[in-house]
């Protein structure tokens, strides 16, 4: 019996060592050429720098790097730095995310016990692909930042420094492939005839947007629901920018087949983030663009929807919009919280500003359906009550960074100090 066991423990040892030997093999991932994400970068040139940028999906993160990187929240940023310069250049990681991962923290937990040849493999591996920090003069050179994920559009910095010590900086907003965003299944070229778009000026846009109707409602208008306290005066793609580079993420569309609501892959860390906006309805369509910004508790997350408006202001489309937060839990029959709806509009000003987007903001006051004092604070359809003073915060964005101190105040409206 003894020597039966020994027998069976022998053939399990080299069972096991021989099945570790032959999956050291199975790390393949598959050349660059042959993956073709390069065929989304993006290039941005200033002086004698050249920067090229892709970001990968998640299939492609897999055949590149043979792992599924995206479920451990790691997204592959490919760079190409050409310094056209006669003198040397550093790139800096740190530019393009604060909390990016260096190769040999990626590939750890992939490393398998008594398999010291697999793991150096796919150190060296990973370490051979990464974006080095030195750039020689007159040289190109290529490489990955493994970076945290991001879905829809990615918004990074690539920093580069020379011996001046004068940072050099290039911009990117990249779509990432994966996640379908509510906004980019409304064709918004023809959301209104010619007929249709009205061209303000500036006594007639003021008063335009206080006239208009107080709040949103259910699909077929017959109840109310909290009041349009937003509007944003700018071109949609700068819109999209300033929202990112502030820390908003895009939401996954509703808009199914099926109407059903689309979940976001549980195999995608902080999925929630990008969890669509439940539909609400102004100028009798849902929302045409949702925005989330996750906050540290489990509820308190701010939501952000939007609507194009047919009105036109400097040449310049305006959005109308209306910001909330997922604050508590309602009990029927008894309301547990009340929502500041001109607390969470303060924040949106601030998130803008503090992202240097704003060029210019003003106040408007809305109808008097819109006010819900303390006193008597009002409900939607969907049993969220609230207080607000009515206001609506008017928003001219910016195309390029605007400092703080230079952020102009429209001389419109003034809400009720608090």
């Amino acid at each position: 019996m003894r020597n039966r066991m020994l027998r069976l423990w022998l053939l399990f040892s080299v069972f096991t060592f021989s099945t570790i030997i032959g999956c050291a093999s199975s790390f393949q991932p598959h050349p660059l050429e042959e993956v073709h994400f390069q065929e989304r970068s993006q290039t941005r040139s200033k002086g004698n720098f050249r920067v090229t940028a892709a970001v990968l999906s998640a299939e492609e993160t897999e055949a590149v790097f043979g792992f599924a990187l995206y479920k451990k929240g790691i997204q592959p940023i490919w760079l190409e730095i050409e310094n056209k310069d006669d003198k040397p250049t550093w790139f800096l990681p740190y530019s393009v995310d604060p909390d990016y991962f260096p190769p040999l923290e990626v590939t750890y937990p992939y490393h398998r016990t008594f398999d010291d040849q697999y793991n150096d493999h796919i150190d060296r591996y990973f370490l051979k692909h990464a974006m080095g920090l030195y750039l020689a003069p007159d040289s190109i050179r290529s490489g990955f930042v493994f970076t945290n994920l991001d879905l829809g559009t990615k918004s990074f910095n690539v920093d580069l420094v020379g011996d001046d010590n004068q940072a050099h900086t290039f911009t990117f907003f990249i779509p990432v492939p994966g996640l379908q965003s509510d906004h980019q299944d409304v064709d918004f070229d023809k959301l209104y005839s010619a007929n249709e778009m009205i061209s303000y000026r500036e006594a007639d846009f003021r008063k335009a947007l206080g006239d208009l109707p107080c709040c949103v409602t259910n699909e077929d208008g017959t109840k109310q629901g909290g009041p349009i306290n937003i509007v944003i005066v700018a071109h949609g793609e700068d819109l999209l920018r300033v929202l990112i580079r502030s820390g908003w993420n895009e939401t996954a569309t509703t808009r199914t087949a099926s109407g059903s609501k689309k979940e976001i892959s549980s195999d995608i860390p902080q999925g929630f983030r990008y969890k669509p906006v439940a539909p609400l309805y102004y100028y009798g369509r849902q929302q045409d663009a949702s925005f989330r910004d996750p906050r540290a508790g489990g509820f308190e997350r701010n939501k952000l929807r939007l609507w194009l408006s047919p009105m036109q202001f400097e040449g310049q489309e305006v959005w109308l919009g209306q910001i909330s937060r997922d604050y508590g839990k309602q009990s029927a029959g008894r309301t547990l919280n009340k929502l500041d709806l001109d607390e969470v509009r303060s924040f949106l000003l601030q998130s803008l500003w503090y992202a240097q987007g704003i060029n210019k903001y003003g106040f408007v006051k809305g109808t008097t359906g819109a006010v819900a004092p303390i006193s008597h604070p009002k409900t939607t359809f969907r049993g969220t009550a609230y207080i607000t003073d009515g206001y609506r915060v008017v928003l001219w964005l910016s195309e390029k960074s605007v400092p703080l101190s230079d952020v102009e105040v429209v001389d419109w409206d003034s809400p009720p100090e608090r």
